[in-house]
C-alpha cells in the first residue's frame, strides 16, 4: 500500500466512513491513478476535468457511478491532500436524474413473497417489506434485535452508522417465531453459507431476480423495491411523512417526501378543480352525424 493510499484510508477511518464507502473510494482513486499512470498527488484540476470527461464520453458511466468517483476524488484532494482549491469549481459534480421507482401493489408484494420457496429467504424478504429495512440492514439482524416486549426491531449501525427502531408487526412476529423454532439461528438471524457470517446482500438480490423470473412478475423486483413499497403503502394508508422518515432512517425529510409522488391513491385520487365547475358551462354540442 502506498503512503498516499494509507493516509486516505486512515482519514476515512477517522471520520468513521462505512467500510463499503472506504473500499469504494479507494477503488475509485486506484482507477483514477491508473488512468494517468502517476500518483494523484501530481495531478491537478485540468487532469481531473479530463478524467471526468473520460468517464462521461468514453466509459459512458451512469450519473450514479460518476457521483461516486467524484466523491472519492473530492475526499482525496480536500481531506487527504488538503488542496486549497474551490472544490465546487475544481471538481464539479453532475446532477443525478430523479427517476421514480416502479412500486409494487400490495397484491403484487403478496404474490412475490408467496412465490419464495426457501423459508429463510422468504422471511428475510418479508422483513424488508414489513419493516422497510435496507437489505444491508436486514442481513445483519441478530435474534436479540427482535424485541417482542416493545414490539420493535432494533437496527444497529444502519446507513450513516445510525441506530434506529422500527415497528414489529404482530404478523411478522409470528413469522419470525415460526422461523426461529425451525432454524434456531445463533449469532445472525439469517446466517450465510460461511460459518460466522450472515447471508450476503448479493445472495438476497439474486434470490429476488430468480423468484421474479419464476413468478413471471412484470415489474422490477429487488430488496429495495420492497422498501419502496413499504413507504408508499404506509403513505397511502394515511401515515404522516415524518413518521415514515424515522422508520426509513432518512436524514432529510425531502428524501422521504419523494414518495409523495408515488402514492397514487393519495395524490391521483384528489378531486380535480374541474369537478367543481357547473356542468352547463362546460357543455359541448357535438353535431349529429350526417
Amino acid at each position: 500500500m502506498t503512503p498516499l493510499r494509507q493516509r486516505m484510508s486512515e482519514d476515512m477511518q477517522l471520520r468513521n466512513l462505512a467500510p463499503h464507502t472506504q473500499r469504494s473510494y479507494l477503488q475509485q482513486i486506484s482507477q483514477y491513478a491508473r488512468h494517468f499512470g502517476k500518483s494523484p498527488d501530481l495531478l491537478g484540476p485540468e487532469d481531473i476535468r479530463a478524467y471526468q470527461l473520460h468517464l462521461v464520453q468514453e466509459k459512458r458511466l451512469s450519473a450514479s457511478s460518476i457521483l461516486v468517483a467524484v466523491a472519492a476524488i473530492r475526499f482525496l484532494y480536500k481531506i487527504t491532500l488538503k488542496r486549497d482549491w474551490n472544490i465546487d469549481d475544481a471538481i464539479p459534480t453532475c446532477r443525478k436524474p430523479q427517476k421514480l421507482p416502479v412500486v409494487m401493489s400490495q397484491e403484487e408484494v403478496n404474490c412475490f413473497l408467496v412465490a419464495v420457496e426457501n423459508p429463510k429467504h422468504r422471511v428475510i424478504l418479508t422483513v424488508c417489506y414489513a419493516a422497510g429495512l435496507r437489505v444491508s440492514e436486514a442481513v445483519r439482524l441478530t435474534p436479540d434485535a427482535i424485541d417482542s416486549q416493545r414490539m420493535v426491531i432494533r437496527v444497529d449501525a444502519g446507513k450513516g452508522r445510525k441506530d434506529r427502531y422500527v415497528m414489529l408487526s404482530p404478523k411478522l412476529l409470528d413469522i419470525l417465531r415460526a422461523y426461529w423454532r425451525k432454524a434456531r439461528p445463533q449469532q445472525w438471524l439469517f446466517p450465510g453459507d460461511l460459518p460466522g457470517h450472515p447471508i450476503s446482500t448479493a445472495a438476497v438480490e439474486h434470490i429476488c431476480r430468480q423468484v421474479r423470473d419464476q413468478a413471471a412478475i412484470a415489474k422490477p423486483v429487488t430488496p429495495h423495491s420492497l422498501r419502496h413499497a413499504f413507504a408508499v403503502h404506509l403513505l397511502e394508508a394515511g401515515t404522516d411523512i415524518r413518521t415514515i422518515q424515522l422508520l426509513l432512517g432518512h436524514r432529510s425529510l425531502s428524501t422521504t417526501a419523494r414518495y409523495l409522488r408515488l402514492a397514487t391513491s393519495k395524490v391521483c385520487a384528489t378531486a380535480s378543480p374541474l369537478d367543481f365547475l357547473q356542468p352547463a358551462s362546460l357543455a359541448v354540442d357535438v353535431p349529429a352525424p350526417a
